[in-house]
C-alpha cells in the first residue's frame, strides 16, 4: 500500500498533474510504476509500440529524429518536470521519435493500455488527460517546426 500512496503523492506533485481531481489521481495511479534509465539508454525508439508515457522526475532526455544521411537531430531536450511521450494517445500508437536518456533518468511510467481502458469508461478522465496533453503535443510540433526552419534556413544560406 505504501508504494501506491507514494506514487499518488508523486503524481500529485508533478507539474503535469497539478490540480488534478483526487478521484482521477486515484484512478491513474493504478497504471503507474517507477522506472529508471541509464545515460545513453533508449527509453523508446521511433516506430515501436507507444505503450507508455513518462513523467520525468530526474535527468534529461533527448527527443531525436533520424534523417537519412545525417546524424540524429535532437528536436527537444526534456528535463525534470516534463512529460515524455504522447503517441500513446493517437492510433496507431507508434512512437514518432527516439527518446534517449542523456543522464540517469528517473521517471514514473503510465501504462497506455491501462489508461485508455480507464478513460473509455470514464470520459471525464479522458477529457482531463486530453486537455493536459494538447499543449504538450503543440509544443513538440512547434519544436520540430523550428528544427526544420533551422536546418533548411542554414542550407539556403550556403547556396
Amino acid at each position: 500500500m505504501g508504494e501506491i500512496e507514494n506514487l499518488e503523492r508523486v503524481l500529485r506533485e508533478h507539474p503535469f498533474f497539478k490540480g488534478i481531481d483526487q478521484k482521477a489521481c486515484a484512478t491513474i495511479v493504478g497504471c503507474a510504476a517507477n522506472e529508471r534509465f541509464d545515460a545513453g539508454e533508449y527509453i523508446f525508439r521511433e516506430g515501436g509500440a507507444a505503450d507508455k508515457f513518462y513523467l520525468l522526475r530526474h535527468g534529461n532526455v533527448a527527443l531525436e529524429v533520424h534523417v537519412p544521411g545525417h546524424d540524429p537531430i535532437i528536436v527537444e531536450t526534456l528535463q525534470e518536470g516534463d512529460v515524455l511521450g504522447w503517441s500513446w494517445m493517437v492510433p496507431p500508437y507508434r512512437w514518432r521519435a527516439d527518446a534517449r536518456a542523456l543522464y540517469l533518468v528517473r521517471a514514473i511510467s503510465l501504462d497506455a493500455k491501462c489508461l485508455r481502458e480507464k478513460y473509455e469508461s470514464d470520459h471525464t478522465l479522458g477529457l482531463e488527460l486530453f486537455k493536459r496533453f494538447v499543449p504538450i503535443i503543440a509544443r513538440r510540433v512547434e519544436a520540430g517546426r523550428l528544427q526544420l526552419i533551422d536546418m533548411y534556413g542554414k542550407s539556403r544560406d550556403k547556396k
